[in-house]
């Protein structure tokens, strides 16, 4: 880890009559283009649809005074100075290439957010990674409340940054959720402290590679003040802060299941313990909260913990905040919810597990299960989820456009597991589902939806998925 310098925010907020083009409508591009209008920017906001919500925001951004262009995202407007894109844009867009070749500077709405800060701002204490980053920022913020600071968890969360940082609410730290695609189009942001909490393949048709993935995630430690966290089960995170160019003094504190070394966050004995922000780390560790303190105590959510702990605890935590903390925390709906007992089967809700890795941690924290899976796999493949989680497979439920590679996957490598394929797509396509889980599980199993695959072939979102899960285990639960 190197020494890295953070420009002056003022140096670069002046937008008295730039000619700024924001790419994009929607949660961030309306914001942003208020912003920059009443900072005294001449606002183009292009847009590739035309439909009849982006119509409706159109008309609200032209009675400010805001030009707006739907249907024609490509072009690049003449004059142009900076480029303010929402995330999802991928780089390889046309109007980013000519934005290139002219010169142009192209910022993402964390980047705007990060330079709009205004003096004195709030520290950012941000969290990626594949999975895991809301639960870690919502525990986060739930451990800075118990620590009686004012905070909120912001960014890929639901809370515009934008929002955040130009409202009249003052904060004295945030708790930031920051996702691959803002990643990538923020150069200059700074953190207080950030946390890597893992890497697996995801969005590679928009990043184009797995370095290149790894590469927008590891911007997250550029600059850091003074910890920079990653998981000492996956190297890929260590190997991105040892790449980082940071403050002088910022360290490099690992979280672990296990025992920890000095300078990690652990367990032992069922007892989160700390032994990076103590005094004579070598031989001290201070305790922080037991694992029956973290809802659901599952061994993801437990790492989960350690990260928020850990940024916490960089921030000044005390311990007794983050044992309180994660005691308030109340996971989000559709996360290794429990949903109800049926005949002495647990019903388990994880429809967030939309990918193989998130998958996998859901399917290593029961035993035996009644694997619900299946969707459409956006390009994965199953091999190795199956070859590690077999052995806890009592049998499995498949669905979704996909579910012939999950089907294959099992074939090769848990043949022994009975599989039931439903090929039906409608609304009663759950109810079938779990009903044939209810048919193969026993006392004691856990039926558990963690489809490692999108929803959007039979649902709008993996919401509705599990709101469909819970639906049809009530109806089960009603008539056992």
């Amino acid at each position: 880890m190197g020494s890295g310098q953070v420009t002056p925010t003022s140096e670069l907020s002046d937008f008295q009559g730039k000619h700024v083009t924001v790419a994009g409508l929607g949660v961030s591009g309306v914001p942003a283009a208020k912003a920059l209008h009443a900072r005294g920017a001449i606002v183009t906001v292009v847009n590739d649809g035309d439909d009849a919500r982006a119509r409706e925001q159109a008309a609200e951004l032209k009675a400010l005074g805001i030009a707006v262009r739907l249907g024609d995202g490509a072009t690049l407007p003449e004059g142009t100075e900076l480029i303010v894109t929402a995330p999802g844009w991928k780089p390889d867009k046309p109007l980013f290439q000519a934005a290139g070749k002219a010169g142009v500077p192209v910022w993402g709405d964390v980047e705007l957010a990060w330079r709009l800060r205004g003096p004195g701002a709030a520290p950012w204490l941000a969290v990626t990674g594949t999975n895991g980053k809301t639960t870690t920022v919502q525990m986060l913020a739930s451990i800075l409340r118990a620590a009686g600071l004012r905070t909120a968890a912001v960014g890929n969360i639901g809370v515009s940054l934008l929002d955040a940082v130009l409202g009249e609410e003052e904060y004295d730290v945030l708790a930031v959720e920051l996702s691959s695609y803002q990643l990538h189009w923020a150069p200059s942001l700074r953190a207080h402290s950030a946390a890597v909490l893992n890497l697996a393949p995801d969005h590679l048709d928009w990043h184009g590679s797995m370095e290149a993935y790894a590469r927008d995630k590891g911007r997250i430690y550029e600059g850091n003040r003074v910890a920079c966290v990653y998981n000492a089960a996956d190297k890929r995170t260590e190997e991105l802060v040892r790449e980082a160019d940071v403050e002088e003094g910022c360290r490099a504190v690992g979280f672990t299941l296990g025992t920890p070394a000095p300078s990690q966050l652990g367990v032992v004995d069922g007892i989160l313990v700390d032994r990076a922000f103590v005094e004579n780390r070598q031989k001290n560790a201070q305790e922080l909260a037991e694992v029956s303190d973290v809802n659901p105590p599952a061994p993801h959510n437990i790492a989960n913990a350690l990260a928020a702990a850990a940024l916490a605890r960089a921030f000044g935590v005390p311990a007794r905040a983050v044992r309180e903390g994660l005691r308030a925390f109340r996971p989000d709906a559709h996360r290794i919810a429990h949903v109800a007992d049926v005949d002495g089967v647990a019903y388990v809700d994880d429809s967030k597990a939309t990918n193989t890795h998130a998958a996998e941690a859901s399917l290593a924290a029961y035993e035996p299960i009644v694997w619900i899976a299946g969707g459409l796999a956006k390009g994965a493949t199953f091999d190795e989820l199956v070859a590690k989680s077999a052995r806890r497979l009592r049998g499995a439920v498949l669905i979704g456009a996909d579910r012939a590679l999950i089907r294959d996957a099992l074939a090769r490598h848990a043949p022994e597991v009975p599989v039931v394929d439903v090929d039906r797509t409608d609304t009663g396509a759950m109810l079938q589902a779990v009903t044939e889980a209810k048919r193969l599980a026993q006392p004691g199993d856990t039926v558990l939806l963690a489809p490692a695959c999108a929803s959007m072939d039979m649902f709008t979102n993996y919401n509705q998925r599990g709101d469909a899960f819970a639906a049809a285990v009530r109806e089960l639960e009603a008539g056992a």
